[in-house]
This record gives structure tokens, C-alpha cells and sequence, in this order.
């Protein structure tokens, strides 16, 4: 097959680190359509937040309610009866147990009275009814902020279909499938792990973090400054660890769209590879792109993963302290054994934030890397847009005639390909293309069909310049047929309707006895219903081109191309097909490329491309006449061994 010389290299592009704050605040934009979701689980969270927060604190106060029962009870076996709390503080003076006189002064306490197990109850039934509460509002949070996240999502994969259905082919040319193919699900699926934990880890560890360093300094202002010295100390760790794993995050989701384009090209072509015994060297380069994203992924989860286990030091450092500070307020009497029984839970809670949103960080970091690569592909440059609006006039059948008029067209501006052609096409007549790969063969097409729009001249079918229609209206008027054949999974039938969505039962039949499909169909298990995978599993190689074949024929188009469209069916195939073409080109203007000269002996003109230029044109007998590239083209196929043969110089 004759393919379009592209620009060298056809790499993926280059990754590049980009901001990580710029990319952040893109995707939360693209939350906005779901603001009133994520406000409503903002609220819940706030919610769950506070109602856990005050656990504690009641906690603290049931467990003072005991301590001041059990040392009211102890006061009272060991103090004469009826004395007064200042009283036993004044005896317990008196005989030198200063510490505990200084304790009981900041304690509830009556001599006498042991503990008041109702009040006790009351409070925990309080907690056991605000966690309730809280796990309540934890769960509609959680369905809220689920919701949101995957209408976000949900909208980011449709823009990104919609945009590779903008997109020029000129960026196909250049991008590897699987790479492609990675950025659109992989990378996506990963923005919404890290989305996921963006919102649900940190929104609610930030809020946790500020309820608690409220209730600290409503417990103990001075114990507060030692768990704040935490914040600082946790930000500075996470910045930094995150710093040096952000590289690596995006080196591994670049690796796994290189290995994806590596597994999907040696699976699609695994008959090659086998054939050619290339299992080794297909096994060394998937082990060399593997090595490389396990290196970039082990240093990417083992340089994060040092975030938490860090944290969690930093927050035991701070735990010591508190509880060293705690016990000796409560010992001066400043504070309540419950007040620091609070505190502690306070402060262990709050490190727990602080931890998990560093063992986020690492989620997070590798979705930021994801949504540059998707954002790459919405950021790509799209094809130039039509500038005339649709004309549904336009979409009717056309005579087919087709003008290249002066047309020159390079891939790369440094390297000439087309210079200056110019070609006219009849109403009905078929016109061959016929010259070596790389003449630019295809290429002519490509610029018919506007998948490249041409650098001077013009084209134009039945005297209206392409750019003067919407592709849609042009290629409508367009059938066209590859050397590739490309079914989808599905009936045979379905693929053939593929050509016109509204298309009846006895159109369809039309076109696969036209095509001979008729022929061989009725041998399968199902006949038309018989169901075929992507890679057409279940029909020869030369039965998938006969659908494709009755596919473009359904299409009823003004103007067919057949781009080498025989080479996959046998001799006998190949001569049906020549006179399902004839019958069905009437009045349509037909373009074959061909290297087997045996298809177009009967075009009525022949045209040979070399070099980007028409350099011989006219019928079978003329151009044999002539003796010059198409003779010598001939003779190389019907006339002898090739080394017999004098090529012309080009």
C-alpha cells in the first residue's frame, strides 16, 4: 500500500513536567457544571468533621465526672463528714500533699459523693448519638462527592472523544496508538483516583485539622503552640518528598503509554512476529521499556511513600511532649485529668490528618501527572475549522467531476513532495494512480478527502472549491475503500449498515450480493447476524474486504476511491469485484490506486505519479505505447524476472 510520506519520527511528544497548581486549579474548573454536589459534601463533611471533633472533648468530660466521683469518695472515707471541697484542700495543706491540693482545685469535686453513673451514661449516649450522626453524614459525602467526581470525569472522557474527532490526521500520524490510547483511559481512570482522594482525604483532614486546633486552644492555649509546631513541620516534609517524586510519577505514566503502544503493536502483529522467529528481540524491548517504568514507578511510590512513615515521626515527637506538658498542668492544678485525656486524643487526631494527607500526596501527585497528559491531548492543535456553514443541497448526489488545479502539498515544509499538479477527472470515469511508494499516491487522495488541507491550489468537485464545504458535506459525497480493512465487533450486517445508518434490510442485501458478499456469507453459522470481533475473526482476509467493499457501495457515493482495495482477495475475487465496480461506478468518478496493474488495464485514464509530480498520463494502450515508466512498470510485473528489467531513473 502506498502511504503518506509524514514527517520523520513519528515519537510521541516529549513529556514535560508542567505546573502542578496551573493543572490543579484546570481541573477543579472543570468541576463547576457539579458545584452544587461538591458544596453539599463540603457540608457534610463539615458536618461529620464537627460532630467527631466534640467526641473527645464529651469523652474528657465523662471521664472528669468519674475521677471527681472516685476522688469525692476517697475524700469522703478520709475527711471528717460534711467537710467542703476548700476545706479538704486546707487539710490536704496542712498535712503537705501540696500537688494533690493544687489538683483538687481544678476539679468538680464534692467529699462524699461517689461517681454519678447516670450523668456518665447521659454523656456517652451523647457520643454514641454524634458518631451515629457523623458516619451518616460521612456516607452521604461520600455519595455526593462519588457523584460529582464521575460527572467530572464522565465529561473530561466526552471532550477528549470530541476532540480526537477534531483533531487533524496529521496528529495520528505523528502519536502512537497506544500512548493515545493510555492517555484516554488509563490516565483518566488515575485523575479520578486522585480527584478522589484530593477531595474526600484532604478537603476533610483540612477541616479536621482546623477543628482540632480550635478545640486545642479552647482546651489549652500554651499545650496548643506544641501541637501547631506540627503543621509547619508536616507542610515542609510533604513539599519536599513531593517535589522529588512529581518526575518520576510522570516518567511512569509515560513509560505505560510506551509500553502499551509495544504490547499492542506485538499483539496486533503477532503472526509477523512469529513468522519472522523476532519473539526474542519483541521480549528484549518489552523488558527494556518495563525495566524503565518499574524504576520510574519504584522511585515514584518509594520516594512518596517516605511522606507518612515521616509524618507519623514528626506526630509521635509531638505526642511526647503533649503528654509530658499535660501531666504536669494537671498536676499544678491548671487543667482536668479529662481535659488532658482530650487533648491527647485531640492531638493523636490530630496527626492523623496531617499523615493521611501525606501518604496522599503521592495519589495525588501521579492524578496531576495524568491530567497533563489528557490536557496535552485537549490542548492539541485542531483542524483548521470549516468556514462555510453546512448545505444540506450540497449532500445530494453531485456529477463527480474533480479538478486538482496547481496543487502543491508537503508533509514537511523543508521537503517537497506535491509541487504544482494538476489533474481533471470526468463525471464517471475511473482514474487510475498508479507509481513506486512514496510518489505521494495516497497523498493526492488524503488531500481530496481534506484529511491534510493542501499549502496552494485548489480542489475542487463540480467547480466548488473543498474549502468551500464542511468535511462533513464533502466526504459525504465521498466512498472510500483501504488496503486495511477495519471492522468493529458486531453482525455482519451492522458492518455493512456502517455505510448508511438508514439504510433498509433490502439496500443492505443490494449491496452484499453487489460485492459478492452474498456469496459466501450464507456459509457462515448466522449468515448476515453472524457476529465478528474487531479483527474480523471467523472471515478470510479477502471476505473482510468485501464487506468493507459493500460498505462504501451502501454509501451510494457521488465519487469512490479504492485505495489498493483488490490486494487481499484472489484472482477470482479480484475479477467479481472488478465487475461489481464497473456496474456500480456508473455515472460516479472513480480514483484506484494500484500496484497490480491487472485492475486497471480498462481505466480510461492512468495517470503515474513520481517524485510528487504527474509524469505520464493516459489509457493502458497509450501509456504502453509511450514506453516509459508505466511500460517499465508493466513489464516488471507481467514480462520477466526483475533483474532483466530496465527501471527508468528517477
Amino acid at each position: 500500500m502506498s502511504r503518506p510520506m509524514g514527517p520523520p519520527g513519528m515519537a510521541a511528544p516529549e513529556e514535560k513536567a508542567k505546573d502542578f497548581k496551573q493543572t490543579a486549579l484546570r481541573m477543579a474548573r472543570r468541576m463547576r457544571p457539579d458545584l452544587p454536589l461538591v458544596v453539599l459534601a463540603s457540608l457534610c463533611t463539615i458536618a461529620n468533621v464537627a460532630l467527631m471533633t466534640l467526641g473527645p472533648w464529651l469523652l474528657g468530660k465523662a471521664t472528669n465526672v468519674v475521677f471527681n466521683g472516685l476522688m469525692g469518695k476517697y475524700l469522703g472515707a478520709n475527711m471528717p463528714a460534711g467537710t467542703t471541697k476548700e476545706q479538704a484542700i486546707e487539710i490536704l495543706r496542712e498535712r503537705g500533699d501540696t500537688a494533690i491540693a493544687k489538683m483538687l482545685g481544678a476539679m468538680d469535686v464534692t467529699p462524699g459523693k461517689g461517681v454519678d453513673f447516670d450523668a456518665v451514661g447521659h454523656l456517652l449516649l451523647i457520643v454514641v448519638g454524634l458518631y451515629l450522626v457523623a458516619m451518616a453524614c460521612g456516607y452521604v459525602q461520600g455519595l455526593l462527592l462519588n457523584r460529582a467526581i464521575q460527572s467530572t470525569v464522565s465529561g473530561l472522557r466526552s471532550d477528549v472523544e470530541d476532540k480526537l474527532n477534531d483533531l487533524p490526521l496529521s496528529y495520528f500520524d505523528k502519536a502512537k496508538r497506544g500512548d493515545t490510547l493510555s492517555r484516554v483511559t488509563n490516565d483518566i481512570d488515575n485523575i479520578a483516583l486522585g480527584m478522589n482522594q484530593a477531595f474526600s482525604q484532604t478537603l476533610g483532614g483540612t477541616l479536621t485539622v482546623v477543628g482540632i486546633l480550635a478545640m486545642l486552644i479552647f482546651i489549652s492555649p500554651m499545650l496548643a503552640v506544641i501541637a501547631v509546631l506540627m503543621i509547619p513541620a508536616s507542610g515542609f516534609v510533604t513539599a519536599k518528598i513531593a517535589k522529588r517524586s512529581k518526575p518520576h510519577f510522570i516518567d511512569q505514566w509515560k513509560y505505560t503509554g510506551v509500553l502499551n503502544t509495544q504490547v499492542d503493536e506485538a499483539y496486533s502483529g503477532h503472526e509477523l512476529v512469529v513468522a519472522f522467529n523476532r519473539g526474542k528481540e519483541v521480549e528484549a524491548t518489552f523488558d527494556e521499556s518495563n525495566e524503565k517504568l518499574f524504576q520510574s514507578s519504584y522511585r515514584a511510590q518509594f520516594i512518596s511513600g517516605l511522606i507518612m512513615p515521616t509524618i507519623m515521626f514528626l506526630g509521635n515527637i509531638n505526642y511526647i511532649a503533649i503528654a509530658v506538658a499535660g501531666a504536669l498542668k494537671v498536676a499544678g492544678g491548671s487543667l482536668t485529668l479529662g481535659a488532658v485525656q482530650a487533648f491527647i486524643q485531640y492531638s493523636r487526631q490530630f496527626s492523623m490528618p496531617l499523615s493521611q494527607m501525606g501518604s496522599m500526596a503521592n495519589v495525588i501527585q501521579s492524578g496531576v501527572a495524568s491530567a497533563e497528559r489528557v490536557f496535552e491531548v485537549l490542548d492539541a492543535t485542531e483542524q483548521t475549522p470549516d468556514t462555510a456553514p453546512s448545505d444540506p443541497a450540497s449532500k445530494a448526489r453531485t456529477r463527480g467531476l474533480v479538478e486538482f488545479d496547481d496543487v502543491s502539498f508537503r508533509y514537511d515544509p523543508e521537503k517537497p513532495l506535491i509541487e504544482n499538479l494538476s489533474l481533471r477527472a470526468e463525471p464517471g470515469q475511473v482514474v487510475a494512480i498508479v507509481g513506486p511508494t512514496g510518489a505521494g499516491k495516497t497523498t493526492l487522495v488524503n488531500l481530496l478527502l481534506r484529511f491534510y488541507d493542501v499549502d496552494s491550489g485548489s480542489i475542487r468537485i463540480d467547480g466548488v472549491d473543498v474549502h468551500d464545504m464542511t468535511r462533513a458535506d464533502l466526504r459525504s459525497k465521498i466512498g472510500m475503500v483501504l488496503q486495511d480493512t477495519w471492522l468493529f465487533g458486531g453482525s455482519i450486517r451492522d458492518n455493512i449498515a456502517y455505510g448508511n445508518l438508514e439504510a433498509t434490510e433490502a439496500e443492505i442485501l443490494e449491496a452484499a450480493t453487489a460485492a459478492y458478499v452474498d456469496r459466501f456469507v450464507h456459509a457462515l453459522p448466522d449468515g448476515y447476524d453472524t457476529v465478528i470481533d474487531d479483527e474480523g475473526s471467523g472471515v478470510s482476509a479477502g471476505e473482510k474486504q468485501l464487506i468493507t467493499i459493500a460498505r462504501a457501495f451502501l454509501a451510494r457515493p457521488s465519487i469512490l476511491v479504492l485505495d489498493e482495495a483488490t490486494s487481499s482477495v484472489d484472482t477470482r475475487t479480484e475479477s467479481l469485484v472488478q465487475h461489481a465496480t464497473a456496474a456500480l461506478r456508473a455515472d460516479r468518478t472513480a480514483f484506484v490506486i494500484a500496484h497490480r496493474l491487472s485492475t486497471i488495464r480498462d481505466a480510461d485514464i492512468i495517470v503515474v505519479v513520481d517524485g510528487g509530480r504527474i509524469v505520464e498520463q493516459g489509457n493502458h494502450d497509450q501509456l504502453l505505447a509511450v514506453d516509459g515508466h508505466y511500460a517499465s512498470l508493466y513489464r516488471t510485473q507481467f514480462a520477466g524476472p526483475a533483474d532483466s528489467l530496465e527501471v527508468p531513473v528517477r
